[in-house]
């Protein structure tokens, strides 16, 4: 195959503007705002993106780097009920949760539509829908938890397992599947473990990896859902909990951790690879994101104290502009 410097040459291009689907390897100058630019494949990366208006960890994340939901946690005053959603380039407040609460998770295809479920202590089952504008009380969890091993799906059709029921052992492996209308039980995972992460388009379809196993053990345990039971599948490469995690059963990334960590590790259906740092160590973090190529990181604590900073995950062909600097 043909690379852009046999077809077009080195000379650097004089453009009035960027051109509308430059080739990797393509570098030119625009004319208008005195730049050269160039286009090169990036094998992932995280970048600044804008940050939350409140700080706060332990939140519930839903969507993707784009369209994202971020909702509940705990900040320097304590509980919240905040709802902010990401339009890809800043955070806007919007109409609070109902039930204010921390370790709360989600599912949601975007800031449109999203659940948000669990949390606090002391533990609730209460789940919330969000429509776009405002959250609306529906049918609760069957077993009440927080600090759950993940979650996964959509609004009308979501995944919560693992998690603390409050109650010793403090660890179980209940897995429940939403609907639309109501919470059903169904097989539980095969290692009952808390403050995990978890990724999936939907209740057919999920991933669930990391957390804290009993005694109190950090896990680097992976099991992939099929619709109707848990498979133990290849381990994280680092024992960690308290992660972020995006994408779908299999193109998954889980990012951040315990005692803010930056690691960040790639799901390709099969094995986990590890990639680029986060910039900020934190856990408690939220997430969003479709896939392993396109993630969000925002909010956690971290050792400098509890965070508003977001980033993000990007994969693929990225276009930079040079500077004297």
């Amino acid at each position: 195959m043909s690379t852009y410097k046999q077809i077009a040459g080195t000379n650097i291009e004089v453009l009035s503007s960027d051109p509308a689907n430059p080739l990797e390897g393509q570098v030119w100058y625009n004319s208008t705002s005195n730049t050269v630019k160039a286009v090169f494949n990036n094998p992932g990366s995280w970048s600044t993106g804008g940050d939350l208006n409140t700080s706060r960890e332990r939140l519930a994340g839903a969507g993707t780097q784009t369209s994202a939901l971020g909702a509940g946690g705990s900040g320097p005053v304590g509980t919240t009920a905040i709802t902010e959603s990401y339009n890809g380039t800043s955070w806007t407040e919007v109409n609070d949760l109902n039930t204010g609460r921390e370790y709360v998770s989600g599912a949601g295809a975007d800031n449109t539509s999203a659940l948000a479920f669990g949390g606090t202590p002391p533990v609730t089952g209460v789940t919330e829908s969000w429509n776009g504008t405002s959250w609306t009380e529906v049918n609760d969890l069957n077993t009440a938890r927080y600090q759950l091993a993940g979650s996964a799906g959509t609004q009308t059709s979501a995944l919560a397992f693992g998690g603390n029921p409050g109650v010793p052992p403090n660890f179980i492996g209940a897995t429940e599947s939403w609907n639309g209308t109501s919470w059903t039980e169904v097989n539980d995972l095969n290692s009952t473990r808390k403050e995990g992460a978890g990724s999936g388009a939907d209740n057919t379809s999920a991933l669930a990896f990391g957390g804290r196993e009993p005694p109190n053990t950090d896990s680097a345990l992976t099991e992939s859902w099929n619709g109707t039971s848990w498979t133990e599948v290849n381990d994280l490469n680092t024992n960690k909990l308290q992660r972020g995690g995006a994408g779908i059963q299999t193109s998954s990334l889980c990012f951040g951790g315990e005692a803010g960590s930056t690691a960040t590790e790639s799901w390709n259906g099969t094995s986990w690879t590890t990639k680029n740092n986060l910039n900020t160590g934190r856990n408690y973090l939220g997430s969003a994101g479709a896939d392993n190529t396109s993630a969000l990181a925002f909010g956690g604590g971290a050792p400098l104290g509890i965070q508003a900073a977001t980033e993000e995950w990007n994969v693929g062909p990225q276009t930079i502009t040079f500077t004297d600097s």
